[in-house]
């Protein structure tokens, strides 16, 4: 996300972004579990090894995503937080 894009948008529609930015991010991280522990329990217990390893590399690459979701939080809270403050020193 770009610094000038946040400064356009409105208050209310940040907070709606950043309400579903995380809840995206909360579920991602709830499949990305669930994906982990099938795929361990399959290498496990399991014979046929070679989907479930396929599935782990799908959890790993898909982990990628969580830390762009968490920096885009970070950005859109920065931007609240600057808001909030201009908005009392006035």
């Amino acid at each position: 996300m770009k610094k000038n894009e946040l400064k356009d948008k409105p208050t209310e529609k940040l907070k709606a972004e950043l309400n579903g930015i995380k809840i995206i991010a909360g579920a991602l991280i709830g499949v990305l579990t669930l994906l982990f522990v099938v795929n361990l329990y399959g290498l496990i217990w399991k014979d046929n090894n070679g989907a479930f390893i396929c599935g782990l590399v799908v959890a790993f690459s898909l982990c990628a995503i969580l830390p762009l979701q968490f920096g885009n939080i970070k950005k859109i809270k920065t931007e609240l937080k600057l808001r909030e403050n201009l908005g009392r020193k006035f």
